[in-house]
């Protein structure tokens, strides 16, 4: 039976390759991004007529958050996505030289974004099937890896990782299951050319796992291909 996932970001990178391979299945996407109409998605649109629903969403906006929640009211949703992120910039992020503008730039996106669209569409997903939130996170917020670059974006992912466990918990009596994912170091603008992942990749592994993923993976910090990692 098709699902219906709602993903952020889904206009490039990882988004646009999970999305790509929902709508080669048969499920339905609503890609949300800032620019809804970019040409990946409008070439998506044509070729699965019916299947994927753009939304302007941007996720640092309140009020943006608030349109789409209502342009989507009463649509039943199986999984959220939380795709969306941001690295920030790629000097001044060490513990001793940090771009405190960009650090609350980066939250803004990594870290209250997510909390604020699961809020936000979480009586679309209580009317779904699958009830599943799913957040990509990084292995570079494990502390337990013992991280030494990187201040902006390891703690932001730090961050969400705390937030959307402590949201699975408010959840958990609902039944709606709360999934962290590392994707892998993927091919993207943020990962780059050297990365060993591609987004194909990423992306069956990530759906492959979301599938597979219930109430008893709540709260679960993983990474693409399922396997555990340390908080």
């Amino acid at each position: 039976m098709p699902q219906t996932w709602m993903i952020t970001g889904a206009n490039r990178g990882i988004g646009l390759a999970i999305t790509t391979q929902l709508l080669r299945r048969g499920d339905h996407v609503i890609a949300a991004a800032r620019d809804p109409q970019a040409k990946a998605l409008a070439e998506l649109a044509s070729a699965h007529a019916g299947q994927l629903t753009p939304l302007a969403l941007d996720v640092t906006s309140d009020a943006s958050v608030a349109a789409a929640k209502h342009a989507l009211a009463g649509r039943a949703i199986d999984v959220l996505l939380n795709n969306a992120g941001l690295y920030g910039p790629r000097d001044r992020q060490s513990g001793l030289d940090v771009d405190f503008d960009a650090w609350r730039e980066v939250f803004e996106v990594n870290v209250y974004a997510p909390v604020r669209v699961a809020q936000a569409f979480l009586s679309n997903l209580e009317a779904g099937q699958g009830r599943k939130i799913a957040t990509i996170s990084s292995r570079m917020g494990s502390i337990g890896a013992n991280p030494g670059n990187a201040l902006i974006y390891r703690s932001s992912k730090a961050a969400v990782n705390m937030a959307m466990v402590v949201f699975g918990n408010a959840v958990r009596a609902k039944n709606v299951a709360v999934l962290l994912f590392h994707p892998g170091w993927v091919q993207t603008d943020m990962g780059g050319g050297g990365a060993d992942v591609t987004p194909a990749e990423s992306a069956a592994g990530l759906i492959r796992t979301i599938d597979a993923s219930g109430m008893a993976e709540t709260n679960s910090f993983r990474d693409y291909t399922g396997e555990t990692i340390a908080w």
